[in-house]
């Protein structure tokens, strides 16, 4: 029992510090919401990291996927559902994917990878 105590805290630690860093992207760096301009700015080779929220369906997840371990860009899989990444994001919608181009003063796409 301790240690599943022990396990949702820090799971609720990273999921704040997540929820933080993405808050200082919304406000100072550059992002594009939504599957399509996601793919797009990846083609373009614009983006920085992507992070897609859980209940993205599989085969979308797996496009996007394929994209970034092409373009050799860093993906995150958000630990919760796309309203829980809609407001983490500060918006009022569901977001199922978004692209970090510009992380402005956060340093999201430094500690991502590592998580």
């Amino acid at each position: 029992k301790q240690w599943y105590q022990r396990r949702v805290r820090e799971t609720k630690k990273a999921m704040e510090s997540i929820n933080s860093r993405l808050a200082l992207v919304m406000k100072s760096g550059k992002f594009t919401i939504g599957y399509r301009s996601t793919l797009k700015s990846i083609r373009q080779g614009k983006s920085k990291l992507i992070i897609i929220a859980n209940n993205t369906p599989a085969l979308r997840k797996s496009e996007i996927e394929y994209y970034c371990m092409l373009a050799k860009v860093g993906v995150h899989h958000y630990s919760g559902s796309n309203i829980d990444l809609g407001t983490a994001c500060g918006k009022y919608f569901r977001v199922g994917c978004l692209c970090i181009t510009d992380p402005g003063d956060s340093d999201i796409i430094r500690s991502m990878p590592s998580e």
